[in-house]
């Protein structure tokens, strides 16, 4: 249990995966300008890498591995993450049509996103079992909702602040992932 427990806390503070190995950056920028668009995506990508993350693994360990073809993870990994998103995206177009407007273009790109396919490979690289796969994936994808929802809420409080015109835009969002990612690196010396 405690081998999950560190596994958990890991990958969601110490090893997030937008803010300190830099994968799915894209959404992370793109979704972040309002907190309740933020956690609407980070709610559909906690969904899609944790089951990624599962449906991956027994594909992996039942079909891969016994017949000897792991080296077709990637394209098998991106088929099952492209199903998985189409799934989602149906889901949110007949349940939740207001979050799916707000999504617009990104939703689609959860396909794309690396951070998906990052955690299913790390899964595979790290030889972590089923249960363990499932728990890194769903512990890294709490950390790029954790991540995306705190840049959200500060996008929302430096609109109204008087930001010098050279750092409207991008780069004062930029510059705030920096120091996110440098207050995030505080939590190394959780290990």
């Amino acid at each position: 249990m405690s081998e999950l427990i560190a596994i958990a806390i890991g990958s969601a503070f110490i090893n997030n995966v937008v803010l300190s190995q830099f994968l799915g950056i894209c959404p992370f920028l793109g979704v972040s300008k309002k907190v309740k668009t933020a956690a609407g995506m980070g709610g559909a990508v906690v969904f899609v890498i944790t089951l990624a993350s599962f449906v991956a693994g027994i594909i992996y360990k039942f079909l891969l591995l016994p017949l000897n073809i792991t080296y077709l993870q990637t394209i098998v990994f991106i088929l099952v993450i492209a199903a998985l998103v189409q799934f989602v995206e149906m889901f949110l177009k007949k349940k939740m049509k207001g979050l799916y407007n707000a999504l617009g273009v990104y939703l689609p790109l959860i396909t794309t996103n690396c951070a998906v396919l990052g955690v299913a490979l790390t899964n595979v690289t790290k030889e972590y079992g089923i249960l363990e796969g499932v728990v890194n994936g769903f512990a890294t994808a709490t950390g790029f909702l954790i991540s995306i929802v705190i840049l959200a809420g500060i996008r929302e409080k430096i609109e109204y602040n008087n930001i010098p015109k050279s750092f409207k835009g991008t780069p004062i969002v930029l510059l705030t992932a920096c120091l996110m990612a440098m207050a995030f690196f505080g939590f190394a010396g959780l290990k």
